[in-house]
């Protein structure tokens, strides 16, 4: 996720080169056949007013698409961050409230605390890697027992592999004693609201903006670039600066390319890129908070931007 407020102009044009690189060898082309008087169409500007029309509102339902993707998503891991904290509360609270009976067993308790409570650290961490299709597992290894990391490895879903950990761990609590009542109840209705976000990552993930805008978008802003200059020569023609067609082509065509840039990154928003949501710091701060639930001290660092980029 980007921070700073600023762009460095290289990376900004690193964006969207092709397309400006298309807009100059145009213009030049069109600009050198009128200074050697090699007939050209000079086209009226109303052409490109029109196209430019269409081509606005194309890119304008992208954006706005794009945008409410990003934001749903970003609006999921903000319940993700607050279902685990719950969750985490309620295995604490829960297995601190049976210490009065008979059967309590401290070391029991805390051994079960701190297995459920890395258990689902472990999920965040196997969320966020499942969404970005990376696969250095070994992430989630210190949160798992040995057995259970290598079944994990084993499985296709890891995330929904790590929830039925979690599932079994609470009934065995049940059946030991360690839990007891309804304390399973509400433990399951934040493990379906966690399953339940997970289901949302996958469905934005797994289904793209559709195909009809994305291409239609690109096919009209070539267009609108071709057809730029050649709507512009001949004004400028009349006035004599025929050069001048050139820079004011370039700005329009980097303005409108920029724009429909804009959606095309955030369309997708767990692609690991500097405009993606950041799953890694939340991620972060999952981790620290709940461990910090256990009176664990040793947390780990906290994630902070660096040059003005949150990952």
């Amino acid at each position: 996720m980007i921070i700073k407020r600023n762009f460095n102009p290289i990376r900004v044009f690193q964006y969207v080169k092709s397309e400006v690189l298309f807009s100059l060898l145009v213009s030049l082309l069109v600009w050198w056949a009128y200074e050697n008087q090699i007939s050209v169409v000079a086209l009226p500007f109303s052409i490109s007013a029109i196209l430019g029309s269409a081509l606005a509102i194309f890119i304008a339902f992208r954006n706005n698409n794009s945008y409410g993707r990003w934001w749903e998503a970003r609006t999921i891991w903000g319940g993700i961050v607050n279902s685990s904290r719950v969750l985490a509360r309620l295995i604490i609270t829960f297995t601190d409230s049976h210490s009065h009976q008979a059967n309590y067993d401290n070391v029991r308790s805390e051994a079960f605390k701190k297995q459920m409570i890395y258990a689902c650290i472990a999920w965040v961490h196997a969320l966020r890697l499942h969404l970005r299709k990376q696969e250095n597992w070994d992430e989630v290894e210190p949160f798992l027992e040995k057995e259970e990391f290598k079944s994990l490895e084993g499985s296709q879903n890891k995330p929904n592999f790590i929830q039925l950990l979690i599932g079994k761990k609470i009934y065995h609590a049940m059946a030991s004693g360690v839990l007891g009542g309804f304390d399973s109840f509400q433990m399951e209705g934040q493990l379906l609201a966690l399953a339940n976000f997970q289901g949302g990552c996958e469905r934005i993930k797994n289904t793209p903006l559709l195909r009809q805008y994305d291409f239609f978008t690109r096919l009209f802003l070539f267009a609108f670039i071709f057809l730029l200059p050649f709507s512009l020569i001949g004004d400028f023609n009349k006035m004599g600066v025929n050069f001048m067609m050139i820079p004011v082509s370039l700005t329009i065509s980097f303005v409108f390319s920029i724009l429909a840039k804009v959606g095309e990154v955030n369309e997708d928003p767990f692609e690991n890129r500097i405009t993606d949501v950041p799953l890694t710091a939340i991620c972060n701060t999952i981790e620290r908070d709940l461990r910090e639930m256990l009176g664990e001290e040793n947390l780990p660092e906290k994630m902070l931007p660096e040059n003005g980029f949150l990952f």
